[in-house]
Order: structure tokens, then C-alpha cells, then sequence
């Protein structure tokens, strides 16, 4: 057998017990530090490209504004809005929907006959994956100019609100852990535990806290995903168009699945409870032993069925409420969806028996005097079965966020990871420890039991219980107590004086086995280390994928090489008549996106300068249905011209069309396509 360790002394309990406060003053401020860092929330959808581009500068105003995503994302007729200098709206306020296969374009038309100068783009759309993305940007038209409008420098999402609503994530996190570990808990490792006036709190604390966090971030919805104004959560209209929504629809359905929950809750707390407790009392008596055993076993039966019955419903009903986060967040979007899901809702289930568990046998430890060890070991298994589905399925979530090793240290999903799955460890290292202490659990007990059965003594807890019941009967006789039935208020101060009384007894009991005090204190550690492990987890969940985070950064390095030199062209023509073939030398410095320098040169067929009537060129961008852009050079000299300041917006495979008149009615065009950086 373990040696029994020493029952630790009352100053150093009282030691410990002063350390909690300092405890939660830590756990609290790295919330705080987790949630600061979550807000805004980092973006799921990004915005991959612009037409016009961004800083672009266009020769004449372009008939729409188009933006394309990385992928799917639900916009409002209101979601794209242009203004000019001015801060006037020049947008036609109707969405156009231009998504076609793999590809997610929305953009807005714009009113024709736009003067010269800067317009702003801002937008506002809501991922796939339910977290709000926003941005902004500007283009000119002409040339650049003044311009009154701001660029917004808060991101959706963001703001007092987007603080308020992330706090609500975290909160049904803990609810929903809470719930459906705690039930877990009873069902599975300490049915008695349903009569237990604390795990009975606990539960029940668990669902009003995942009801109370989910009609906050129904309401808050509007004003988190649009303007970040906490009046807008009156604004109906704004709460209709939410539950039309895949968010909405989620929250709605996990709001009649509470109501399940509900349902599941006082069958739990009542019905079963109270044939626990009968059982509990006939195993006491030994009533349930003799001529009653027929009766005992039917009793039996119907409690093992109705045990069976809660399982079953409470696993639906789990799943169901789980199935929410996984229907609307991560796991909805991205590659192999179909998988996925259930992965994610059995991720979730697990999380929730093996922390919420954890709580469960901490408040059993704390405020139940005779909690057993096989309890706490039946916990314990369910503890490592959990452990065993979280790293299979973590295993596969970590591949489909990240794609590749490099996002592990390269995003901010990848380091998040790193430190869930380093909690993770830590969280099983101190269960290790914990598993140590429930070997060691109630052997003082047995031990005095033992002794106790060979003197004829009662243990000492048993005496304890006595003296409760003996003071409990003869009290009503005496004269204080008879005096006391006519004077309500000494009736109350004596019955708080027994409660109190009782309360202390059964602390010294609790207190009386060390190998519940190292228990507990165990158990303590790890439920501090899962709350921290829960912001983790909130967090990630708000944070860009490592998969999408690399694909953006990909998108927005790759492009078409940039020319170390101008461009440089030769182009022969022939118009048909006299003197009507040549060729023209086109160079274009420094042959990239943005301003360029042009010159264009005619030579005749013997190689002489040819100085042309007239000579047009324009600019094409056929992949982004950008242009023609006219240029008119100037004639610097017989056969040379030359045009400052050619603005290309973006970088592709343009068109370069050369217009050559040779005479009134002699003319061609001559094209070749360039690659601009």
C-alpha cells in the first residue's frame, strides 16, 4: 500500500485557501491579455483583389466597383459604398452578385459622368465563417486630388461591442462545458451525486450562463457585425435580417435546444434524484434487503432505465447544441466541411466531459463530505477516453487549419495552437498527479473504519453524525428549545447555530482525509489551467485559419514578374498605301504599375525617321476587363513622340494597341501583349 502523506496542518490551509484570490487575480488578467489581443477579431474572409486596384489611378471613371474574396461572404445592398471628395455617396446602393464558380466577386455600379479626382471604397461583409470583415480603399480618377473622407480606422467587429460579444463567446464556451460536463459527471461517474444540493447549483448554473451568453450575442449580432453601436441592439429590423442568417439560424436553434436541456435538467434534479436518494436511504436501513427484494430490483430497473433513458437524451441533446458553433464557425468552411462538423462536435464533446467534468469533481471535493473514490476513478477513465478523442480530432483540425508546417510558427493560428496544445500537456501531466492523490483517497477513513470494527468503536465520523442527530432529538425538550417554539426569532438563531455547527463537523471530516486535501488541490490546479485553456480556445476560434492566413500572404506576394528594365517593343505596319509600311519602337520606363514614361518612334522602310500624320496608343487589360486606356503622345520631332505619366493600375498581361495613320485614309493597328509588374 502508498504510505499516507501527512494531513496537512490548519495554518497551512488557511495558507492556501489565502493564495485563491491571488489565483484568480492571475487567471483574470490573462483573460483579459487573451481577450485584448482577440480584438477585432482577425479576418476569415480577406479581400483578395479591387477593380479599380487599390491607389490606382484610371484615365476615365469606371462604370462599377468590383471586390473579390478568398471566399464565400454575405453582403447587403448597403455593403459596398463609394464616395467621392466630397464624402458624397456616387454609388448606385445595389449589390451586384458576380460569383461565379470558385469565384466569390460582389461590386457596386457607379453613376456615370464622375468628375477627376480621389474616391473611397469601404465595405463591410460577414465570412462564411461567421466573424464580420471590413476594409477600405481608395482609386482616382484622372489624377489624384484632396479629399475629406477619413478611411475608418476600426475594423468590424471591433470596439467596446466587439469586446462585450467576445466575453459572450467565452461565456457559452463555459456554459456549455459547464452543462453538459457536470451532467456527464453524475451520469457516468456519480449517479448519487443528482441529490447533491452543489452539483445540482452547478449544472443549473451551466445552462443559464450558455442561455443568458447566447441571447446576448443574438441582440448584439446587428450592431457587431455593422456599425459597433450597442443602441442598434433595439433596432428590429437589423435583429430580423440576423435570424435570416446561418448566425442566426444557429443561435435560434441552439435556444430550443436549451429549452430540451431544460427539460433533461429537472427529470435529472427531480424524478431521478429522488429515487437516489431512496435507494440511498433502503441501502441504509437495509429495508431494501428481505422480503423486499422483489421490489428492490424492480426499483432498480426503473432507475437504471431512466439512467439509460437521460444518457441517450442528454447525448442528443449535446450534440445538438454542439452542432451550433459547428454548423456556423471553422468547421463549416474551408476544405472536406462534410468531415469536419462531426469532428468538431465530437472535439467539443469532449472538451466538455473531460473540463467541465473536472469542475464538477472540484465542487464535489469542496462541498460534499463523503464523495467516493470509485467515483473519482470512474471520472478518471472518462477523463482518458476524453484525452484519447481530443487528440485524434485535434490531430485533424490542425491539419485543415494550417495546410502546411510553416503555418505553425509562421501564423498567429499556429502559435495559438502551440500554446492550447502545451496547456493540453500541462493539464495531463497535472491529471497524472491527480491520479496519484485518488489512490491515496479515503485510507485514513478505512483505516479508522478497520480499527474501529476490531475495538467495537464507532468511527469518528460516525460519531460526528450522532452527536448531530443526538442534539438534533433531545433539543426540542429542553426548556431553551420549548422557550424558543413561542419566540421565532431564538427558534431561527438556534437553527442556524445547528447548521453551523453541522457545516463545521463535516469540514472536519473532509478535511480529516489528506488524500482528499491533495485531491482537491490537484483538481483546483487543473480547473485553473482549463480556464486559461478555454480563452485559448475562444481565441482560436476568432482567429484566421493558417491555411487562409497563407493563401492571403501567397496571393498578395505572387503576381507577374517585374522587368529589371523598360519595356521595349517592335511593331512593323503596313496601311496599304504609298509610303505605308514601317515600323514603330515602342519603350515604356520603368515598365510597372503606376506611372510610366512613353516613347514611341517611326522609321520608313530604308530605316529613316517616319513622322506619321498621326499615331493613337492604348492600354488593355483583358483578365480584368480594364481598358482600353488611351494615350496621346506628343510629337517631340520628326518621327518621335513621347507621353509622361501613363498610369497601368495593376499589374497582368496588357494589351498594347498602336494606332498608325499613314495618309487620310491609310490606317492599321498593331498589338503585342507585355507583362507588368
Amino acid at each position: 500500500m502508498t504510505a499516507t502523506a501527512p494531513a496537512p496542518s490548519p495554518a497551512r490551509a488557511a495558507r492556501a485557501t489565502a493564495y485563491l484570490p491571488r489565483l484568480a487575480l492571475v487567471l483574470a488578467a490573462l483573460l483579459a491579455s487573451l481577450f485584448t489581443a482577440a480584438s477585432p477579431a482577425s479576418a476569415h474572409a480577406a479581400l483578395t483583389a479591387s477593380d479599380p486596384k487599390d491607389g490606382a489611378v484610371v484615365a476615365t471613371a469606371p462604370a462599377q466597383v468590383t471586390l473579390s474574396f478568398s471566399e464565400q461572404v454575405a453582403m447587403g445592398d448597403d455593403s459596398i459604398r463609394v464616395m467621392d471628395p466630397q464624402g458624397k455617396r456616387v454609388d448606385t446602393g445595389e449589390l451586384r452578385d458576380m460569383c461565379s464558380g470558385s469565384t466569390v466577386r460582389y461590386g457596386t455600379a457607379l453613376h456615370s459622368g464622375l468628375p477627376n479626382g480621389t474616391y473611397t471604397v469601404a465595405w463591410q461583409a460577414v465570412s462564411a465563417d461567421s466573424h464580420p470583415v471590413s476594409g477600405a480603399f481608395t482609386f482616382s480618377v484622372g489624377a489624384p486630388s484632396a479629399t475629406s473622407v477619413s478611411l475608418p480606422d476600426r475594423q468590424a467587429g471591433g470596439g467596446p461591442v466587439g469586446v462585450v460579444y467576445d466575453i459572450a463567446r467565452y461565456a457559452a464556451y463555459a456554459g456549455f462545458t459547464v452543462l453538459v460536463g457536470g451532467a456527464a459527471f453524475i451520469l457516468l461517474c456519480w449517479r448519487r451525486g443528482s441529490a447533491e444540493r452543489p452539483l445540482q447549483k452547478l449544472v443549473v448554473r451551466g445552462w443559464v450562463t450558455l442561455t443568458a451568453a447566447t441571447l446576448a450575442m443574438l441582440v448584439l449580432r446587428t450592431p457587431y457585425t455593422g456599425s459597433g453601436k450597442f443602441a442598434d441592439v433595439f433596432d428590429l429590423d437589423g435583429l430580423q435580417a440576423v435570424l435570416e442568417t446561418k448566425t442566426g439560424a444557429s443561435f435560434v436553434s441552439r435556444l430550443l435546444l436549451l429549452g430540451a436541456a431544460a427539460l433533461f435538467i429537472a427529470v435529472l434534479f427531480g424524478a431521478y434524484a429522488r429515487r437516489q436518494k431512496t435507494s440511498a436511504a433502503e441501502a441504509v436501513d437495509g429495508t431494501g434487503a428481505g422480503t423486499g427484494d422483489e421490489a428492490a430490483a424492480e426499483a432498480e430497473k426503473e432507475t437504471s432505465d431512466l439512467a439509460f433513458g437521460l444518457a441517450i437524451g442528454g447525448t442528443v441533446v449535446a450534440g445538438g447544441i454542439a452542432a451550433t458553433w459547428a454548423l456556423a464557425e471553422h468547421a463549416s468552411t474551408g476544405i472536406q466541411p462534410g468531415i469536419a462538423m462531426p469532428v468538431d462536435i465530437l472535439h467539443l464533446l469532449a472538451v466538455a466531459a473531460w473540463l467541465g467534468g473536472l469542475v464538477a469533481l472540484l465542487v464535489a471535493l469542496h462541498k460534499v463530505p463523503d464523495i467516493e473514490r470509485e467515483a473519482v476513478q470512474r471520472f478518471s477513465r472518462v477523463a482518458f477516453i476524453s484525452v484519447l478523442v481530443l487528440a485524434v480530432t485535434g490531430v485533424y483540425q490542425s491539419w485543415r487549419q494550417l495546410g502546411s508546417w510553416s503555418a505553425l510558427t509562421g501564423t498567429s493560428y499556429g502559435r495559438l495552437l502551440i500554446i492550447k496544445v502545451a496547456l493540453v500537456a500541462v493539464l495531463v501531466a497535472i491529471a497524472y498527479l491527480s491520479r496519484k492523490w485518488t489512490g491515496r483517497l479515503g485510507e485514513v477513513r478505512s483505516t479508522e473504519e478497520a480499527e474501529a470494527g476490531a475495538t467495537g468503536e464507532e468511527p469518528a465520523e460516525v460519531l460526528a453524525g450522532a452527536d448531530v442527530s443526538r442534539e438534533t432529538s433531545t433539543g426540542s425538550g429542553t426548556g431553551s428549545d420549548a422557550g424558543a417554539d413561542a419566540d421565532p426569532r431564538r427558534a431561527a438563531q438556534l437553527a442556524r447555530q445547528r447548521a453551523a455547527r453541522e457545516k463545521a463537523r463535516e469540514k472536519q471530516v473532509r478535511d480529516a482525509d489528506p488524500g482528499r486535501a491533495g485531491l482537491r488541490r490537484s483538481v483546483l490546479a487543473e480547473a485553473g489551467v482549463a480556464v486559461v485553456l478555454l480563452a485559448v480556445t475562444t481565441v482560436l476560434t476568432s482567429t484566421e485559419p493558417g491555411r487562409a492566413a497563407q493563401l492571403e500572404t501567397n496571393r498578395s506576394t505572387a503576381g507577374p514578374a517585374v522587368p529589371n528594365r523598360a519595356v521595349k517593343i517592335t511593331l512593323p505596319f503596313d496601311t496599304g498605301g504609298q509610303n505605308g509600311k514601317g515600323t514603330v519602337r515602342l519603350e515604356l520606363d520603368p515598365g510597372r504599375v503606376g506611372a510610366n514614361t512613353l516613347h514611341l518612334w517611326a522609321d520608313g522602310e530604308d530605316g529613316k525617321p517616319l513622322d506619321l500624320p498621326e499615331i493613337k496608343i492604348a492600354f488593355t487589360l483583358p483578365a480584368k476587363e480594364i481598358g482600353p486606356l488611351p494615350v496621346a503622345p506628343d510629337r517631340d520631332a520628326p518621327g518621335h513622340w513621347s507621353a509622361s505619366g501613363v498610369q497601368l493600375p495593376l499589374a497582368g498581361e496588357w494589351r498594347i494597341d498602336v494606332t498608325v495613320r499613314t495618309s487620310d485614309i491609310d490606317q492599321t493597328t498593331v498589338q503585342k501583349n507585355v507583362k507588368i509588374g
